[in-house]
């Protein structure tokens, strides 16, 4: 009859980065074979894999209920905002109510933002990024300090460009 016990595994399991079979055999005092022999009849590995995987994948899951616990919160809040808000407009003249319309305005951004839409900063910068692209593909540094344009473009002093024929 082995020595070692059957809750071995779970040892091995609770051991975490650093386990190693020699730890399993030295905290039972069995020898390392012993604790080889069990594993491989018992699939350690196979069954540790399993284990981890479940993990992640429940670690997982309580991610994207967090973040969109987040995000129900969030849109909740901008709700309260904007109906505040509009109550402010309806109650004010226009000329003392611009802090309900630019709490409104806010509102409306980050509820935007929440439900994935894209933002003004988000379209600027994307703007921004075609537009450098553009310039890195059309136009090539030919090594005087300047860029010219390709070879269906033509730079006129000022640096404007025209389209050639």
């Amino acid at each position: 009859m082995s020595r070692l016990p059957t809750n071995a595994f779970d040892h091995y399991v609770a051991l975490g980065d650093g386990r190693s079979y020699q730890s399993v055999a030295n905290h039972f005092g069995v020898t390392k074979k012993a604790v080889t022999n069990r594993a491989t009849s018992q699939g350690w590995q196979r069954r540790l894999q399993e284990i981890e995987q479940q993990a992640r994948e429940r670690s997982d899951e309580r991610l994207v209920e967090t973040i969109d616990a987040m995000n129900r919160r969030h849109l909740k809040t901008m709700q309260v905002v904007q109906r505040k808000a509009l109550e402010a407009l309806k109650s004010y003249p226009l000329a003392s109510a611009m802090e309900a319309v630019r709490a409104l305005d806010v509102s409306i951004k980050q509820e935007r933002l929440i439900r994935g839409e894209p933002s003004e900063r988000t379209a600027t910068c994307v703007e921004s990024i075609i537009e450098r692209e553009y310039q890195r593909w059309m136009y090539t540094d030919r090594g005087h300090g300047e860029e010219e344009a390709c070879d269906h473009e033509e730079v006129a002093s000022d640096g404007t460009h025209t389209q050639l024929e």
